[in-house]
């Protein structure tokens, strides 16, 4: 008796729209030591469904306890039962706190990082007299009273190119320079919320800029003082950072689609 031999499944490369809520992950990035990841979580899943080991990469590695309702993944895996398939079986097996939007096949070369032209955060900021616990996971509570104009004013000195040394660090090599297409913040009822879009990020620039436009806003600096400290392209210069619950990766945008 002859047995036919099983061909082999064609690998195919599929990117993935990922929302997630990440109070208890230490970042998008897996860990060398045993710590709840997105990648990992993302990782896992896939290896168990393909019964193959999977790589996941991300457009952004978002810190730990940072959110994402637009984070992009790419990965490469044998599949024949169409994407909505895959989506489902994922968001079936995802912890509750992940979950893929979208999924889609990509050109084999497509990198999630690389490819990206803009990405853009919002950060929020609860103001108000009193606390508010149920708020606590997703935004920043400040109490004392902040001055929006101010923190506009400081705002529009981050649009253009410019060195950003102060604000952040590089994920690789040493170039801090970066352009931002946008950055503003806005009020929503009790809540300050900041929007910025730029071509990329250094390693925790978003806070650190939060933060300090936040001392603009309080009146700890003032205009020129945030302007002294963005020049000055010291690291030291910079104010605190702000917490990770406030911030959330909100789109990632590539040169044929934008991804909302």
């Amino acid at each position: 008796m002859s047995f036919q031999q099983a061909q082999p499944l064609d690998r195919l490369r599929f990117r993935a729209l990922v929302e997630y809520d990440g109070t208890d992950y230490f970042g998008f990035q897996r860990q060398r030591i045993e710590q709840p990841t997105i990648q990992g979580e993302l990782e896992r899943v896939l290896t168990d469904l393909t019964r193959s080991p999977v790589t996941v990469t991300g457009a952004g590695r978002t810190d730990s306890g940072v959110h994402a309702m637009g984070q992009m993944i790419s990965f490469t895996i044998a599949w024949q039962h169409g994407v909505d398939a895959l989506r489902n079986a994922l968001n079936a097996n995802l912890p509750n706190d992940i979950g893929i939007l979208k999924i889609e096949e990509a050109a084999p070369s497509f990198h999630p990082r690389y490819d990206a032209r803009r990405r853009a955060y919002k950060y929020s900021i609860y103001n108000a007299a009193v606390r508010s616990p149920l708020r606590r996971r997703y935004s920043w509570y400040v109490q004392r009273q902040l001055d929006l104009d101010n923190m506009n004013q400081a705002a529009a000195l981050l649009v253009g190119t410019r060195d950003f040394a102060t604000f952040g660090t590089p994920p690789q090599g040493i170039n801090t320079v970066r352009e931002i297409y946008q950055a503003y913040f806005y009020r929503q009822q009790e809540f300050i919320l900041f929007f910025v879009e730029a071509n990329a990020f250094l390693y925790r620039m978003v806070r650190s800029l939060v933060g300090s436009l936040a001392a603009v806003g309080d009146g700890s600096w003032s205009v020129t003082d945030f302007a002294d400290a963005l020049y000055a392209c010291d690291r030291r210069r910079s104010g605190s950072a702000a917490p990770p619950q406030g911030l959330s990766l909100v789109s990632v945008v590539y040169e044929e689609r934008e991804t909302e």
